[in-house]
């Protein structure tokens, strides 16, 4: 009787046990904490948010505020997408990526991640298994799990770039394995995988009879001699079993306008569909109008951006590198440095010994005011992610305050 009276019946139960098991985004709570403390005229500079610091294009905004006044976007519009938008991000899935789809292969979501949790509820049953690598984005877990999957991580470290081999991936395999996750450039970490190793993960998806979910947000922000691969492109037999997510966040600096979209085969496509029609039904079609100018556009914004971010890589990765503790991996793509900072847990830093990231983010955010996420969020204590899409300014000071602080850690 003692064991059931301490439990809590459904009836009792105010949060359902799927809902109240998620947390609350990292990262959002990161960037949201070191706002409030700006606005509260703290001179916080936060490394936290994966959002790029430019205005949003003036011919993408034009097109909304054309879109805002013209009474044809003031109502219902198909839930799957604008069918002008689908065979727009059809023609720049082909000419971006050399991927041809058809616009019934398209559906616009709410952003990115609306798409990734929408792909995995139209594939999953309760209990099938999704391989994640980590360093992993914090929200593909949550989404695994609210669509009924379970999230098997494989772990990857700096010394492979954070970048899982085959041998790793089908050590993680079982009999309920159904999807792998593969994510190039990755977010946290920047990691680019080659065409050689991106075709020897797709090749072992396709010989066990896997779904393979790809996150391409981020597929023009590579640097140096990397380049970005799209699975589905160079292995059609892939096809039948793949969902690329994308949208407009990264490339465009359209992080707010909330327009991202899945790719895949018709009745997983046509599945998630019918899903928002209940969720959510169409997106705005103001935002849907921004977005179709954007893709239908030329690449010079995303171009301009690549610029600045590039420089603001090496620029950081200079200097975490040379604070004693630190070991910083360059990133090949994203806007992201993952550096490692299990050398600095346990030491002494201004009185206090934090001994997990997430104590030592804490403490930066105390006493040098510089917000960054802690690598528990992403699946792999003893880690730190820092966003470098900010000011060339910002990143140099809070750089700066960083080397002034861990240069003070001690036995």
């Amino acid at each position: 009787m003692g064991a059931m009276s301490a439990a809590t019946s459904p009836s009792e139960r105010r949060v359902s046990a799927r809902v109240g098991a998620i947390s609350e985004s990292a990262t959002l709570a990161v960037d949201a904490k070191a706002k409030a403390l700006k606005a509260a005229g703290r001179p916080v500079i936060g490394f936290g948010a994966g959002e790029p610091d430019f205005p949003t294009p003036d011919y993408i905004v034009e097109a909304a505020v054309e879109a805002c006044r013209n009474p044809k976007y003031h109502r219902y519009t198909p839930a799957g997408g604008l069918p002008e938008l689908k065979a727009a991000i059809a023609e720049k899935t082909l000419r971006d990526s050399g991927y041809e789809v058809d616009a019934s292969q398209v559906l616009v979501t709410n952003g990115g991640k609306q798409a990734i949790y929408q792909a995995f509820a139209a594939i999953l049953d309760p209990g099938d298994e999704v391989i994640v690598p980590a360093p992993y984005w914090t929200t593909y877990p949550e989404s695994i799990r609210l669509a009924g999957g379970v999230p098997v991580e494989v772990v990857a470290d700096e010394t492979t770039g954070y970048r899982v081999s085959v041998e790793q991936l089908e050590a993680a395999r079982t009999e309920r394995t159904k999807v792998v996750l593969f994510v190039s450039p990755s977010n946290p970490t920047g990691a680019v995988y080659s065409e050689a190793d991106a075709e020897a993960i797709g090749r072992w998806a396709v010989e066990h009879g896997l779904w393979v979910l790809t996150d391409e947000i981020y597929e023009h922000l590579v640097y140096g001699d990397a380049a970005f691969t799209s699975l589905p492109a160079i292995l059609p037999e892939l096809r039948d079993k793949c969902v690329v997510v994308n949208g407009v966040a990264k490339t465009y600096a359209m992080t707010g306008w909330r327009v991202g979209w899945i790719i895949g085969p018709r009745d997983v496509v046509k599945a998630a569909t019918n899903l928002q029609s209940h969720a959510t039904s169409n997106v705005s079609n103001v935002a849907q109008v921004a977005a179709l100018a954007a893709v239908s556009g030329n690449l010079d914004a995303v171009a301009e951006m690549r610029t600045a971010f590039d420089r603001r890589r090496q620029t950081i990765v200079r200097m975490l590198n040379e604070i004693e503790g630190v070991v910083c991996p360059v990133p090949e793509g994203a806007f992201y440095v993952y550096p490692s900072v299990k050398a600095l847990l346990g030491k002494e830093i201004r009185g206090r010994r934090p001994a997990t990231s997430v104590e030592l983010a804490a403490l930066i955010l105390d006493e040098a005011e510089v917000a960054v996420v802690p690598g528990e969020a992403f699946g792999t204590p003893g880690y730190l992610r820092l966003s470098y899409a900010l000011g060339d300014a910002d990143l140099a000071e809070g750089a700066s305050r960083l080397q002034k602080l861990l240069g003070e850690a001690k036995d």
